[in-house]
């Protein structure tokens, strides 16, 4: 059930007054008591009449022209002939459809409160009398802060400790943690994975990168290019042809009433109701294959997009570090070298232990206590393993204390982390670790292009070799690295020009560009909350085939609803003719005119029932 909004309220309070109205007024009619049906008729109608008026005015103000107006007449020219049944007949018709509308426009996205939720709101300075908790607002540059193990940087500022060692996924997109020295800049919204270190601010709260990221993403989604509505494409000549019609049919017999059915069977009805009940059928079925979509005109914008733009970490690549190499020297195995690493990793609270520690795990491997354990931060671990003397750690760290071959030395530029093992004083083997590509990345580029995506642009804020190695081989139209939030809005938005631009990621950092994009898609399952919120789709697992999926629920429930327009305006032009005619009269026209809202509706269910080539529901 979407939530609910004023707008939301105000459709539903007009469908029941009408409701109540139509059917409390038959109910006087069935009575014998004509004049009283009339008037409750008259009362369903009006507050539907006045709202609709209202919404006119303001779209005039816009300068855009709706079929509303069609709608407006036709109530407007029944009552003031005094068919009031046919005017509350529309009144129901044409609020059942804003009601729908509003329906699906209930999923639309929230406000930014993730975000804002995730801006750490104090912090531990260091003043006179010891550590005290302060406001970010107070904080000045200059002064010195504790940061301690998990916590958000909150402003910007120089480390003031030794090292620490950061998580900047959610800024940079980089998924290895990185290790900083003294007096390395430090950015606010990365995560403390390390140890406690101390931070001397460098900038205010409201001046830091994370500040502006929020500022950023606010921008944009105030920018965003609005997405009409698909019905109000073909009001203008429907508008016109409507007009028409009805004031021929009055010229030449004279007749106003003949005019009032011209206008209650033009009652755009199967434009009001089609399009919205198509689209809101194919919201809930794209949901069923993971793919939430945040209302009918996000959905419809999926059916469109021509340009895709992709994040790189948690995106492309599953986000996590992964084990990519295993290599191992002196008669040890690599089932050995993986054994001995994470049994002494066990004692690390560094994320590429962790992560050792738990791969090791998933192969079923059984891993020893380790013993006397020496760590030392940022670098490696040393100790001992089942008695013998172990050492994990950086090539380097390794290197220096044990002896090896030199050929075993090399060094990589491509993303990857190496971690070296020394048994016993020797090198015994290495371990490549990389943020490796999704399995489904290629299939999943292939089918979109097959749906009519031609351009596809990958933009990261990682380093350029590491993009360029991890992309090589997808035929991608551009790889773009080392980007900033602010620069890849500034791609989205020079991506224009090519066509409706979808931008995919999820992180903090994507957030910007997720909002100004034409239709942001965000990795919802272990994505950044921010992310989910500027976004409008969210895939519920983490995997990228569903967007696939939801593509093409979105092409064919956008067929779906034109068809259901095309042939009930068909219809009604028909209606129309007949009127004018005097073959209709207005109470006739509009039980015509609910005759092709149901047909169309029942098409327009049709929606429900897509699915996707070779898909599995998730």
């Amino acid at each position: 059930m979407p939530a609910e909004t004023p707008r939301y309220d105000t459709a539903k309070t007009q469908l029941l007054l009408a409701a109540v109205g139509l059917v409390a007024g038959s109910g006087a009619w069935l009575y014998g008591d004509p004049l009283l049906a009339g008037w409750i008729w008259l009362a369903g109608t009006i507050p539907v009449l006045l709202a609709l008026i209202v919404e006119i005015v303001r779209s005039l103000a816009r300068g855009e022209v709706g079929l509303d107006v069609v709608a407006a007449l036709s109530m407007s020219a029944a009552l003031l002939f005094g068919e009031n049944l046919a005017a509350s007949v529309v009144a129901l018709m044409y609020s059942g459809g804003t009601f729908l509308e509003r329906f699906a426009e209930g999923r639309a996205r929230r406000e930014m409160h993730a975000l804002l939720s995730r801006v750490p709101r104090a912090a531990t300075r260091y003043g006179a009398a010891g550590l005290e908790e302060v406001d970010l607002d107070t904080i000045r540059p200059g002064d010195r802060l504790l940061i301690r193990q998990g916590e958000v940087i909150p402003v910007d500022g120089t480390l003031a400790s030794a090292q620490a060692m950061l998580d900047q996924s959610a800024l940079t997109g980089e998924a290895m943690p990185v290790r900083l020295g003294n007096g390395d800049p430090v950015m606010s919204g990365s995560t403390n994975s390390g140890d406690a270190f101390d931070l001397v601010a460098a900038a205010l709260a409201a001046e830091s990168t994370y500040a502006g990221i929020v500022r950023l993403v606010e921008a944009a989604q105030k920018s965003k290019a609005p997405m009409s509505r698909l019905a109000d494409r073909y009001s203008l000549v429907f508008l016109l042809l409507t007009v028409g019609i009805a004031g021929a049919a009055w010229w030449f017999t004279d007749d106003p009433i003949r005019a009032v059915a011209v206008l209650v069977v033009a009652t755009p009805c199967p434009l009001i109701l089609a399009v919205p009940v198509a689209l809101t059928a194919g919201l809930s079925r794209a949901a069923k294959y993971g793919v939430l979509t945040k209302g009918a005109k996000a959905l419809e914008m999926l059916a469109q997009v021509r340009t895709l733009i992709l994040d790189k970490t948690g995106t492309l690549t599953d986000g996590r570090p992964q084990i990519v190499l295993t290599e191992a020297f002196d008669g040890y195995g690599e089932a050995d070298v993986l054994r001995l690493a994470a049994g002494l990793d066990q004692a690390s609270k560094h994320p590429i232990a962790q992560a050792l520690v738990a791969e090791a795990h998933e192969r079923g491997q059984v891993l020893a206590f380790p013993e006397d354990v020496h760590e030392t931060p940022g670098e490696g671990v040393a100790g001992r393993i089942a008695g013998r003397s172990v050492i994990v750690g950086g090539d380097a760290f390794v290197m220096a204390q044990v002896s090896h071959d030199a050929a075993a030395m090399h060094a990589r530029d491509d993303g990857s982390v190496v971690v070296a093992l020394g048994v016993d004083g020797r090198l015994a083997g290495r371990i490549t670790m990389a943020d490796a590509l999704r399995p489904d990345v290629a299939a999943f580029l292939a089918g979109l292009r097959r749906q009519g995506v031609n351009r596809i642009v990958l933009a990261t804020g990682d380093r350029k070799a590491v993009a360029m190695s991890i992309t090589k081989g997808l035929g991608l139209d551009a790889v773009l690295s080392d980007l900033t939030p602010d620069q890849k809005v500034l791609l989205v938005l020079s991506e224009r020009k090519n066509g409706p631009v979808m931008m995919v990621g999820d992180g903090v950092n994507d957030a910007p560009a997720l909002a100004a994009a034409d239709l942001g898609v965000a990795m919802g399952a272990r994505g950044a909350a921010a992310s989910a919120e500027a976004a409008d789709v969210v895939l519920l697992v983490d995997r990228l085939d569903p967007l696939l999926s939801g593509v093409e629920i979105a092409r064919g429930s956008r067929t779906i609803a034109l068809q259901s327009v095309f042939a009930g305006i068909g219809l009604s032009c028909a209606g129309m003719v007949a009127a004018a005619f005097g073959y209709l009269t207005p109470v006739e026209g509009a039980v015509l005119q609910e005759l092709i809202d149901v047909a169309v509706i029942l098409n327009a269910l049709r929606a429900l029932r897509i699915v996707p080539r070779g898909v599995v529901p998730a």
